[in-house]
């Protein structure tokens, strides 16, 4: 059944005027009146709804009861992502979603090939949000994950309140994961093309971030983070 993230609240019997971006896709898919489809705007469980009528630029729907399903994982994980350049950031954002993390801090380190600021930097953070949206569309998530405003590295790490375990991928790392045991929430820092600086790291460390190896082999940006929220599924989630 298609499932359509609405930013509105919904609620049981209602009947709606689906957005813009969801009539296209409608279309797309060549549904019709009568045809069944999956609502849900990320407070937590989703709708049936039936589609009433298409036109060339409207779809009316009237949604059904609330169904309490949640696809949410038992680990809270929190991914801190320096800013990869191309399709690789948006790669990393969309499989961190599929496998559960719960919030998306995008930061701009001194090895990241993009640098965003004022406009850009919002029309930036609002893409990936959709990146985000679009991917519990597709896994079957009924809570969206946030993206946070885009920040320097310096600047993230002043403001951080990450609590719980708080772990940072770097090739020099000690640590593994399976002979880790965290505690609370988890948070992961994972750094951009070239990996996070000497002074970066160094930062990052005194503010109690545990380094992390994930074996013997250099991970790119796009992979490093998706291998490690796998790998922590595996051992502590709900894999």
């Amino acid at each position: 059944m298609p499932r359509f993230f609405i930013e509105s609240p919904l609620a049981a019997g209602q009947s709606i005027e689906l957005p813009e971006a969801v009539c296209r896709h409608v279309q797309v898919l060549r549904l019709a009146p009568g045809d069944v489809v999956t609502l849900f705007d990320g407070s937590g469980g989703e709708y049936e709804a039936r589609i009433d009528d298409i036109g060339k630029k409207r779809v009316a729907a009237t949604l059904g009861a609330h169904l309490a399903v949640e696809r949410e994982s038992l680990l809270a994980i929190t991914l801190v992502q320096a800013v990869s350049s191309g399709d690789r950031m948006d790669y990393t954002l969309q499989k961190a979603v599929e496998l559960g993390v719960t919030a998306i801090v995008p930061v701009i380190s001194e090895r990241s090939v993009v640098r965003l600021s004022g406009e850009r930097a919002d029309k930036r953070v609002q893409h990936w949000q959709g990146v985000v949206q679009s991917a519990c569309e597709q896994c079957g998530r009924n809570r969206v994950p946030s993206v946070a405003p885009l920040l320097s590295f310096e600047g993230w790490l002043r403001s951080a309140q990450a609590a719980g375990t708080r772990f940072m991928l770097s090739p020099q790392g000690r640590g593994r994961l399976r002979e880790l045991s965290p505690v609370g929430e988890l948070a992961l820092l994972a750094g951009p093309e070239g990996g996070l600086t000497a002074a970066e790291e160094t930062a990052a460390l005194a503010s109690g971030w545990q380094p992390l190896l994930l074996g013997p082999r250099i991970l790119r940006t796009e992979t490093a983070a998706v291998a490690t929220i796998a790998a922590l599924q595996a051992l502590w989630g709900d894999v």
